[in-house]
């Protein structure tokens, strides 16, 4: 780039919703090398042209432009995994679990630190994680095509719970030490589903299996 395209780059004038886009999808990209902790503001601000103060304009605190930029994180990894309406329920689940372990695989550091790392231990981001937990498995049980009880209720979304955190633990080992294929991983998180919902309701296991 010579210096004439670089300043007229620089002086690119963005109106402040997109400005503020534009900082968190860069904050996004950065994301997925590495962790959220170690996100610079100063080489973002750098990238978008403008100076680290002007970034400060658009979010108050580092905090509150990590916060955005995991959230931009997290919607996207909703968005990726959303069911295939097209398949059978069976097919909808293992389609959507590939797609989730294809995307934890792109953003393995991101993924780490948010789950395991320092920041992990903050409130807001802690509860956007958990957030992300509850519309997982919202997005399941609104694709089973059988009524769940309200007694059932419960108990199922305690077992779901458990399910998401065994999904995190072996899907953590999994991207550090890979004992098994790919393929045999997912294997295992959506039999493990179907094992979970058979000891809560058999018709809600035989739904899943399709």
């Amino acid at each position: 780039m010579t210096r004439t395209q670089g300043e007229a780059t620089k002086r690119t004038r963005l109106s402040p919703a997109e400005r503020r886009e534009q900082l968190i999808t860069l904050g996004a990209k950065m994301l997925g090398e590495r962790a959220i902790e170690d996100i610079s503001v100063s080489e973002i601000a750098i990238q978008a042209g403008i100076s680290r103060g002007l970034l400060f304009h658009y979010f108050p605190t580092k905090q509150d432009f990590l916060l955005a930029i995991a959230r931009h994180a997290n919607a996207e990894l909703l968005q990726r995994v959303a069911p295939d309406r097209a398949l059978g329920v069976f097919g909808m689940l293992r389609d959507s679990m590939e797609r989730y372990i294809d995307y934890v695989s792109e953003n393995r550091t991101s993924y780490l630190a948010l789950l395991r790392g320092p920041t992990s231990v903050s409130p807001d981001l802690a509860a956007l994680v958990d957030q992300t937990r509850d519309a997982i498995i919202g997005i399941i049980l609104a694709e089973v095509p059988v009524p769940i009880s309200e007694a059932d209720h419960p108990r199922l979304w305690l077992a779901m719970r458990g399910w998401i955190a065994f999904v995190e633990e072996t899907t953590l080992t999994w991207l550090s030490t890979e004992p098994i294929s790919r393929e045999q991983h997912i294997d295992l998180l959506v039999e493990s589903l179907i094992a979970i919902a058979l000891s809560v309701d058999p018709a809600l296991a035989a739904a899943l299996r399709g």
